[in-house]
C-alpha cells in the first residue's frame, strides 16, 4: 500500500559495468569457418618474402645440403649443411646430426655437431646443442641446453682459425682467439 515503507535496498542503484559486450543480432548466428590454414608457420627469423626451403616433420634425410636460400628443418637430418649466405632454423621437432656452416643458425630443436655461423647462433628455450659453436655472436636463452665450447669470431676473422704446423715440427701452435668452455 502507499503508506508502507519500501525496503531501503531497492533505492540503491547497482553500478553499471564499464564495458559490456556488444549485443548480437541473433543468438543462433554462427560464422562459417570452413577454410583452414594449412600453411607451415615459419619462425620469425625467416622473413616471409624471402625464398626458403622446408624439411617437413615426417622427412628423414641423410647426406649434404647446400643451398642459396634459408632452410627450416622440422624433420630429421644427418650429414653436412652448408648455407654460407643464408639462415638455418631447426624447428622445435627438428633433429639434426650434422656439421653446420651458415650465415645465421637458430635452434629450437636438437643439434648434435659443430656449428659455425658468420653472424650469429641462437639457441632458444626449447633448443638443445651438443657440439662446438663458432660465431661472431652467440645467444642462449634461459632453459636451453648446451654442451660444448664457444669461440667468438672478431671482425677480422672470416672463419675458425686454422692451425698449421710445419712438417716434422713437434711444437704446438697457438691462436690468439679465446675459447670458452661452458
Amino acid at each position: 500500500m502507499l503508506w508502507e515503507k519500501k525496503p531501503a535496498s531497492s533505492n540503491i542503484k547497482k553500478p553499471e559495468p564499464e564495458w559490456a559486450p556488444p549485443p548480437t543480432s541473433t543468438p543462433t548466428a554462427k560464422l562459417d569457418n570452413s577454410m583452414t590454414d594449412n600453411m607451415p608457420k615459419f619462425p620469425s627469423t625467416i622473413p616471409a618474402n624471402q625464398n626458403s626451403t622446408l624439411l617437413g616433420r615426417s622427412a628423414v634425410m641423410r647426406g649434404e645440403i647446400s643451398a642459396s636460400e634459408d632452410l627450416l628443418i622440422e624433420g630429421q637430418f644427418d650429414g653436412n649443411i652448408i648455407l654460407q649466405e643464408n639462415c638455418l632454423t631447426v624447428g622445435p621437432k627438428g633433429q639434426v646430426k650434422a656439421e653446420i656452416r651458415a650465415r645465421q643458425v637458430v635452434v629450437h630443436g636438437t643439434v648434435h655437431g659443430n656449428v659455425t655461423a658468420r653472424e650469429k647462433i641462437e639457441i632458444r628455450k626449447t633448443g638443445q646443442v651438443l657440439g662446438d659453436l663458432v660465431a661472431a655472436g652467440v645467444a642462449i636463452e634461459d632453459g636451453a641446453y648446451f654442451k660444448g665450447s664457444i669461440e667468438i669470431l672478431r671482425e677480422g676473422d672470416k672463419a675458425a682459425p686454422v692451425i698449421t704446423r710445419p712438417a716434422g715440427s713437434a711444437v704446438a701452435a697457438s691462436t690468439s682467439s679465446a675459447s670458452t668452455k661452458v
